[in-house]
């Protein structure tokens, strides 16, 4: 029943932090804020940013405000999982180390399901406009761009999503999920997928 409650509670923390930071993603890379998903993510995260943005300044294209929600967001998140989950309260140094990962985690997934829907939207509807694959093309641009330089389409098929899958996925086993855990007594994956 524990490990079927973490799951179930991870994943809804996961969805709701992952919004948080689609959102920065959105205003670091400076997507169309009237598309209708933008606006969909801006009502949905505002009601715990925008008090901050009163107060704190974004530094050039990165929302401090939306960085520190999103941090606060998944601190709380992992010790409310690691105590529901192990039954023990973690130390500072373990929370920082767990939650950093679950971040870079979240991360790394967010980027590898953006490339993955693009690509199968551009093979669906290849030129056709819908506001999912415009927004979709702005966030994965960055990813994609250094790709396409090195790796130029080839007979008309675009392997950069490949290999944007195979980076993605080499960085997520470079992860030290082992180190960290090492010190908990229990070792439940939901704490960190």
């Amino acid at each position: 029943m524990s490990q079927a409650l973490t799951f179930l509670l991870g994943t809804l923390l996961n969805l709701y932090i992952g919004i948080f930071f689609l959102r920065l993603i959105l205003q670091y890379v400076r997507a169309d804020y009237r598309n209708p998903v933008s606006q969909f993510i801006v009502r949905v995260t505002n009601p715990l940013v925008a008090p901050l943005r009163r107060n704190i300044p974004a530094i050039g294209n990165i929302d401090t405000a939306t960085l520190l929600v999103l941090v606060t967001l998944e601190i709380l998140a992992t010790v409310l999982l690691i105590s529901l989950d192990c039954g023990q309260a973690p130390n500072i140094i373990q929370i920082i180390q767990i939650a950093a990962l679950r971040l870079v985690y979240l991360m790394l997934r967010v980027y590898l399901f953006a490339i993955a829907i693009y690509a199968i939207l551009s093979w669906v509807s290849p030129g056709g406009y819908s506001p999912v694959s415009s927004l979709l093309a702005t966030i994965v641009a960055p990813v994609l761009a250094p790709i396409r330089k090195l790796i130029p389409p080839i007979g008309g098929f675009d392997l950069s999503v490949l290999f944007a899958f195979i980076a993605i996925q080499f960085l997520t086993m470079l992860l030290p999920i082992g180190n960290v855990m090492a010190g908990l007594l229990c070792r439940s994956p939901y704490l960190i997928f």
